[in-house]
Formats: structure tokens, sequence, C-alpha cells
């Protein structure tokens, strides 16, 4: 097998894209889909100070060895979430690349503002795992990104992720999710910061092989609290889809972002941040923000613990 471009040997066939692609080709392609995503949904410019949510998987390494390649400046912000051996390997994968790519890495902490990690606080709270965790990364790259001067937050959302996503939101009719869904979130408040997606033409295949191709060292583990999530079905459902009819995923969220405004119009004012939250100061919906309404009730269900322990 050939690569297609140049004529040397291939190390990755493209069913999507009808090719076949030698290493060099092959980074190539993978850092002018991101180039073409940034400019194609004007995500940023050389001006922007982007902050990267490194987890310290695939998808966040890969991107911010992209965007350090392109030329960007960046930093990671990484979120150590508390969940045993699984987020201290993470968090040693996010720190090596940063050393590797001589760039700055802000580690924060979920036990320094709970005073426990986000499996006790699911519990404590009797909410989902995922969506508690959710909530949590949402404020705290948020918060962090504006504080440290970055004036937008990249994160390593895959073809595969959005189009997934997309998929369930679409067989539950779940307008509000469809009208905020898109490659861009803009920011609605001076203390929120555009949220990006640059690696929406990229699937997790193809990251997978980039970040193998580079030598990048990330953690292959998934969450432990991720199994059995219905996200997980739906990319399935969606690559047996994509082996019958090659390119239908790219199809399918590219159609969408066309026709996205159908859904957002249904809403013009819901994304829009309307207060302060008067705990912390933050972008809220309400008087007090979701994260610290969640933070006074780990607080409170601690307290009362220790309490009843002395006692």
């Amino acid at each position: 097998m050939k690569c297609k471009i140049c004529g040397r040997p291939a190390v990755i066939k493209l069913p999507a894209h009808n090719i076949a692609l030698c290493e060099k080709c092959f980074e190539e392609f993978v850092l002018r889909r991101v180039k073409n995503a940034i400019k194609t949904y004007k995500m940023f410019t050389k001006d922007d100070k982007v902050a990267v949510a490194v987890s310290g998987g695939k998808d966040s390494l890969a991107l911010w060895d992209i965007l350090t390649r392109l030329g960007y400046e960046t930093g990671g912000i990484h979120i150590h979430l508390g969940i045993g051996k699984y987020s201290d390997e993470s968090l040693q994968k996010a720190e090596n690349f940063a050393k590797k790519i001589n760039s700055e890495l802000t580690v924060i902490y979920v036990r320094d503002f709970f005073g426990t990690g986000i499996p006790e606080i699911a519990k404590i709270t009797k909410r989902k795992t995922c969506s508690v965790c959710g909530t949590i990364k949402r404020y705290l790259m948020n918060r962090f990104a504006y504080e440290k001067g970055y004036t937008v937050l990249a994160t390593g959302h895959n073809l595969d992720d959005e189009a997934s996503t997309l998929l369930g939101n679409l067989l539950y009719w779940k307008d509000l999710y469809l009208a905020r869904k898109g490659p861009v979130l803009p920011s609605t408040h001076p203390k929120l910061i555009r949220k990006v997606k640059p690696l929406v033409f990229l699937t997790e295949r193809e990251i997978a092989a980039y970040t193998i191709l580079r030598g990048i060292d990330y953690i292959y583990e998934e969450c432990p609290h991720a199994a059995g999530a219905t996200s997980i079905f739906h990319k399935h459902v969606l690559n047996e889809i994509e082996n019958y009819s090659p390119g239908t995923k790219l199809h399918f969220l590219k159609g969408f972002y066309e026709r996205k405004n159908i859904f957002a119009r249904l809403y013009p004012e819901e994304t829009k941040m309307q207060h302060e939250c008067k705990e912390c100061g933050y972008p809220s919906s309400g008087e007090i923000c979701g994260f610290c309404k969640l933070r006074r009730r780990v607080k409170e269900k601690l307290e009362n613990g220790r309490e009843t322990t002395t006692a």
C-alpha cells in the first residue's frame, strides 16, 4: 500500500477520505484538518492565548501538540479529580508532556475546593458521577483560564465524541442541548471564556495514530466511571454505520453545524448568563451558581459527618 500523495509506503488507510498516507503526509493531513476547523469556525487567531484542557489522554495531549506545532501561544490546565490511581497517572502524563514541549501546566485539585474527590462528591449529592464531574470541570476550567489571562479554552472533543453526543440528543430531541451544541461556544459574559473544539474533523482512530507516530505518552485507561455510558453505545452504532458507509460521521456532524441555527432560534436567551454568583462572582443563570451550590452541599455533609464522629 502506497501513499496517495507522495508514493512512499503508507502507514494508514483512511476510507472516509479514500486515501492511504505515509507518516509524513498523515501528520500534515492532521495538522491541515485542525487548521481548517479553526479557520472554518473562526475559533481563534495567533493573537489569542489558548488554554488547552489537558486530561492526560490521547485527545487533549494530541491537541496541545498540534496547536504548539501550528504556532499558537498555549498553556495547559489539568484538573486532578481525586479518582484514585487513575487521576494520579493522568496528572503524571500531563506533567511529563508539559515538560517535553516546555510549556506551562496549571494543576487544580478538586479536593482543594470540596475536601474530597469526585466519587465521594457524587455519593454525597446522590448525583451521577459524570454529571457531577462535568459541572465541576466546566467551572474550574473556565475560572482558571480566565484568571490566568487566557482568551480561549480548547478541549479535545473529536469527531466521534461530537457525533455520538449529537446522535443521543437527536434521538431524544433534546432541543436545548442541540441549540447549544457546536464547535464554538461564544463568550456571553466578560468572565466566561470562549470554548472551542479544534479536533472535530478528526476521528479517535486518526488521533490515536497521530499520538503513536509522534511518540506521545498518554494514559490508555478510560475513566473507571465511564463504563456503561450511553455515549459509548452511540459511538458503537455510528462506527457500524461508518464501516458500511465511510464518511458518514463527518457528513452527519458537518450537516448539523450548517443547520444548528434551527435549534438556536428556539432558545435565543437560554445560553446567556444574566447574573454573577453571589458567592464566587462568576457567571451564573441564578443568584448562586451550580458549582457553589454543589460545594455548599458537600461541605455541610462533610462537616455534619465530622461532628457525628466527634460526638
